[in-house]
């Protein structure tokens, strides 16, 4: 089978298409033959080997456990292993496989049966592949962490990008008056997804503008703990879903603090993967959610893709398709 393969840290410069053996399920796996595929941020990090954590999970020196990238995708069950009792071939499924070895840029891969679920036949192969990571990180942050309620002041810091719009749906979903934060380009998208307010974070500081919100979801964190709980209302919640390293230290070690000493609850996002997602099945088949797909790329270009994923400009997410590739 073909695949994106990369056996050193560097930039997409380093990634390769090649033929690879086709995998094999294991008792309690399926095999997938995969339609689509999703950039996020763990594959940036990982292909670079930053920040440093990302290393012990794939390789200290170079990528020895994670060789091909790639872990939100959808596709069709192509075989099944003699455990697996809820799917068989012919399944249409979508899933995050950051606990199943990634593998998500090929032609097959293989997963848990528990890694994946059925597809919404109303949703296409890449839609299906944009959501599992993503939006699930949104809904995670919003629902069981940040504790979202009808009418609260909302604002979700980068909420431009892929989990960013999941996140503005979502919020609306739960009937708050949602606030998003991103840059110039991305005030359209954001309005688009339902956003009651918008800023430009290249023209306006929300942390100073003396605004207070019940609850801010941050995923492109870049200001200090400090600032973000002065924009907090007096029982306001913090919860921290990406962005900067520096940021996640001072909420490990100070979060407690102030949560000690204050009503304000200043936390960090622990990501399960694939929890809630039937949740969001029910919320794009109800029409109160829907993908943003900024471009398509071909499996041939994977390494254009993170490319472009790498200048920070997508809107929504990358999708990349899986057809019938040549290798050169």
């Amino acid at each position: 089978m073909k695949a994106v393969v990369y056996t050193k840290y560097g930039s997409p410069d380093v990634l390769q298409l090649k033929e690879v053996a086709k995998p094999t399920p294991r008792d309690d796996e399926v095999l997938i033959k995969v339609h689509a595929a999703s950039i996020n941020s763990w594959d940036w990090d990982l292909l670079r080997g930053v920040p440093f954590v990302n290393r012990l999970m794939a390789g200290l020196l170079k990528p020895k456990k994670i060789k091909i990238l790639g872990c939100d995708i959808a596709g069709r069950v192509e075989s099944a292993g003699k455990n697996v009792k809820l799917l068989q071939p012919g399944d249409e499924v979508f899933g995050d496989l950051s606990r199943c070895g990634w593998g998500g840029f090929a032609e097959y891969v293989c997963a848990r049966n528990n890694a994946v679920a059925l597809k919404p036949t109303s949703m296409t192969f890449e839609e299906a592949a944009t959501v599992p990571q993503a939006a699930l990180l949104a809904l995670q942050g919003l629902r069981d962490k940040g504790h979202i309620q009808s009418g609260q002041k909302i604002l979700i810091n980068g909420a431009g990008g892929g989990a960013g719009t999941f996140a503005l749906q979502i919020a609306k979903s739960f009937g708050a008056e949602v606030t998003g934060v991103d840059s110039t380009n991305k005030l359209d998208i954001m309005r688009s997804m339902g956003a009651d307010h918008v800023i430009d974070y290249t023209q306006e500081d929300f942390t100073k503008n003396g605004q207070r919100y019940d609850l801010i979801l941050d995923i492109a964190a870049y200001h200090s703990i400090f600032d973000y709980k002065r924009a907090l209302s007096p029982r306001g919640i913090y919860v921290m879903v990406g962005g900067s390293s520096v940021l996640v230290n001072q909420l490990l070690f100070l979060g407690p603090w102030i949560l000690m000493f204050r009503s304000k609850k200043m936390g960090l996002l622990l990501h399960k993967p694939n929890k809630g997602l039937t949740y969001m099945k029910e919320l794009f088949e109800a029409g109160k959610v829907v993908p943003v797909i900024d471009r398509r790329y071909p499996l041939s270009e994977v390494a254009e893709a993170l490319r472009y994923f790498g200048k920070g400009n997508v809107k929504g997410k990358v999708v990349i398709t899986v057809e019938d590739v040549l290798v050169r």
